[in-house]
């Protein structure tokens, strides 16, 4: 039996079930979840977005990441609005539970877990890649690498969340400081003939200098062109933990968003620009590559290189947080088994620290695949994006009287937006990367036949999330009657 069926869900016996399974309150202010929210994304200035130069050349991705930022602003607003009015840890979960019932609720949080699991298995791929590039203690690339990077930052998790924010925010900080000196740096050497140097593939549709893919290849960008702005949905999983989460959470998601428009706009102009666009397509550093045009690395060149390390450990460090508090989430109402949303003496969710922490491990050392790792990721977070945008449409419309602390800029049309290219890009996963997107059906397949069979028949009623839908569903039965 659902949650919303004429039977009461089930729930445990035990009094304390959510003293077990709480967070602690007020732990983090407006510029706390500002640098969290840059601190998800600010990698993917380092790295990653440049490979969208080779499916769609400078003006292909250049559209796609006016699209995909138009997206996320949209999207980010309709989030803004959902957290003002359900400020608990489930996120993007909870807003889906609201609107779209239990099965919203659970494939939304899915594809929200899918991509925060991930991704930080990617991104420790890659922190390896720089420790060895940069020659730090005469490491390699490899397995010992990425524990150390899941065993030291779980572990500082683990300390508390305010000192993981903490250490978040200045590691964030020192990353977007390095990519301001890098546009200045490069910014001298920019020269307009380079962003379009890309060779032109006269057979394809629509092919010019600009896109010398042809139009087909603005979309196979999209992917892209979201790796400047992707994580920044993750700030409304800190609610709960929230100073006023009612106020706090628009302004910071706001400020966030704010910040990473600036910062992807000088990247990628500074980047192309200085160097030309073929020569950092397929970088694995394209920041270093455009301040060494000769191969020869500068001083800046080396500050950006390590600085470029730092933005990696921020967007590791803080999606490991965000794949705990959706996991806490889901768990604590029941969807995911219970046990993983146990929280220790200082108010951590040890578990889902630990477990995901693990999975993220085992598929970092067993295929060392960073790029398909983060393609199977952007396909979990275009589903949720989806869904979430949906469902700020429908509590718009179906609940035009709930109480809206922070109430959306243009309504239902800006969130219509975000969900027509949330399902473009979508869509777009399939151009770049077909097994990606494969092996994320089938981990949702698998995760929707465990709820289907299991889990949706014992959720939990005094989760938060459980209580606010049920809360409004007394409330629409009352004004049938």
């Amino acid at each position: 039996m659902s949650i919303d069926s004429t039977k009461p869900p089930a729930t445990p016996e035990a009094d304390d079930y959510l003293e077990r399974r709480s967070l602690r309150r007020g732990s983090a202010g407006w510029l706390l979840l500002t640098g969290l929210g840059v601190a998800y994304v600010v990698s993917g200035d380092y790295s990653g977005w440049n490979f969208g130069l080779a499916e769609g050349g400078f003006g292909g991705l250049a559209i796609a990441m006016v699209l995909m930022g138009l997206m996320y602003i949209c999207m980010v607003f309709a989030l803004a609005e959902l957290s003002s009015i359900l400020p608990t840890a489930g996120g993007g979960y909870g807003f889906a539970r609201r609107a779209l019932g239990p099965w919203g609720g659970f494939l939304t949080g899915t594809a929200i877990l899918i991509e925060y699991v991930l991704a930080p298995a990617a991104i420790s791929i890659f922190i390896g890649d720089y420790v060895e590039s940069l020659g730090l203690f005469g490491l390699t690339s490899g397995w010992p690498v990425y524990l150390a990077c899941f065993v030291i930052f779980i572990g500082i998790h683990l300390w508390g969340v305010g000192e993981a924010l903490r250490f978040s925010f200045v590691v964030t900080g020192i990353a977007v400081v390095a990519l301001l000196v890098f546009a200045v740096g490069a910014f001298p050497d920019f020269d307009a003939s380079n962003l379009d140097d890309i060779a032109v593939d006269e057979s394809a549709f629509g092919s010019s200098s600009w896109l010398p893919m042809g139009l087909l290849g603005i979309w196979a960008a999209f992917p892209f062109g979201m790796w400047f702005f992707l994580g920044v949905e993750g700030v409304p999983l800190a609610a709960e933990e929230t100073k006023d989460p009612a106020r706090t959470l628009p302004k910071a998601i706001r400020w966030s968003m704010g910040i990473l428009v600036v910062l992807a706009l000088l990247t990628f102009f500074a980047s192309a620009g200085a160097r030309g666009s073929d020569a950092i397509q397929g970088a694995g550093n394209p920041l270093v590559e455009a301040l060494q045009p000769d191969g020869e690395a500068t001083t800046l060149s080396r500050i950006v290189n390590y600085a470029g390390l730092a933005g990696l450990v921020a967007s590791f460090f803080s999606l490991i947080y965000a794949g705990s508090r959706q996991l806490f989430a889901l768990s604590r109402a029941g969807y995911l088994p219970r046990f993983l949303s146990l929280t220790s003496s200082r108010k951590a969710p040890y578990l889902g620290l630990l477990v995901p922490g693990a999975i993220g491990f085992a598929l970092a050392a067993a295929t060392g695949n960073g790029a398909r790792m983060l393609n199977v990721a952007v396909f979990g977070a275009t589903i949720s994006y989806a869904l979430m945008s949906l469902s700020h449409i429908v509590l718009r419309r179906r609940e035009p009287g709930l109480e809206r602390p922070y109430r959306t800029p243009g309504g239902v049309l800006t969130s219509s937006v975000a969900l027509v290219l949330a399902c473009s890009a979508l869509v777009a996963t399939f151009l770049v990367d077909v097994t990606a997107a494969v092996i994320a059906l089938a981990v949702y397949v698998v995760a929707v036949a465990y709820f289907g069979l299991y889990s949706r028949k014992h959720l939990v009623a005094k989760a938060p999330e459980e209580e606010f839908a049920a809360l409004a569903a007394a409330e629409a039965e009352l004004e049938r009657n």
